[in-house]
């Protein structure tokens, strides 16, 4: 009887420590501007899953037109201000979830933005913070204001979208999802001010988030 119960207090002692050492946190608001979260959001999550996927850091929900944006220095996502005012996209709504990809740089020596690399997530929204899982499947290659702003393309499985896996397929079992992306970007800021060069394949987009990778580091 003694020796049971010296195993439950093992196994209760055992299963408390594994609980203390969890990340059970959750992003929450600081306050109406800032989103935050005991791991920082750009350096605390590695790029790729040991099964492939990559992870992607929501900022944008599908469908959300507030203008949210990882802070390089604090690791918060916060509300973008201009002017004074907190920026919004005057447009139709994300045709998809927009992040990015922690740990990575689209650096300027190569004629990125500066700015971790971008990513749209196909799908239902999910909640800003929130960190997903993603399917590679190409990316759409951008032009801002002179310098490249390629978005990779990915989808999570659970989806009907998952089943794709390249833009051809994607094009050929979902036809105008490419369209909606591509008119989409090109005129998000209005007329003229993004420039697209069409879509790359996966292994296009995995060679850029490699680039990018290292350029974090």
């Amino acid at each position: 009887m003694i020796k049971s119960m010296f195993s439950l207090v093992m196994l209760l002692a055992g299963a408390q420590a594994l609980a203390d050492t969890t990340d059970v946190s959750e992003p929450y608001y600081q306050d109406q501007f800032t989103l935050v979260n005991q791991r920082n959001f750009l350096s605390d999550y590695q790029p790729l899953n040991p099964d492939g996927t990559v992870n992607v850091v929501v900022e944008r929900p599908t469908g959300s037109v507030q203008a949210w944006h990882i802070n390089a220095k604090s690791g918060a996502i916060v509300w973008q201000q201009d002017k004074g005012k907190a920026r919004s996209v005057h447009y139709l709504g994300y045709p998809g979830n927009f992040g990015f990809v922690p740990r990575t740089l689209s650096s300027e020596e190569g004629g990125g933005d500066g700015a971790p690399l971008d990513a749209i997530v196909l799908g239902p929204a999910v909640p800003r913070g929130e960190v997903v899982k993603v399917k590679l499947i190409g990316m759409l290659k951008l032009l801002e204001h002179g310098k490249e702003d390629h978005k990779l393309i990915g989808v999570v499985e659970g989806t009907p979208l998952y089943g794709a896996n390249d833009i051809a397929e994607l094009q050929q079992a979902f036809p105008g999802v490419d369209i909606i992306i591509k008119t989409w970007f090109a005129n998000h800021q209005g007329p003229g001010k993004v420039v697209t060069q069409g879509f790359a394949d996966a292994a296009s987009a995995r060679a850029l988030l490699a680039t990018a990778s290292k350029a974090y580091l």
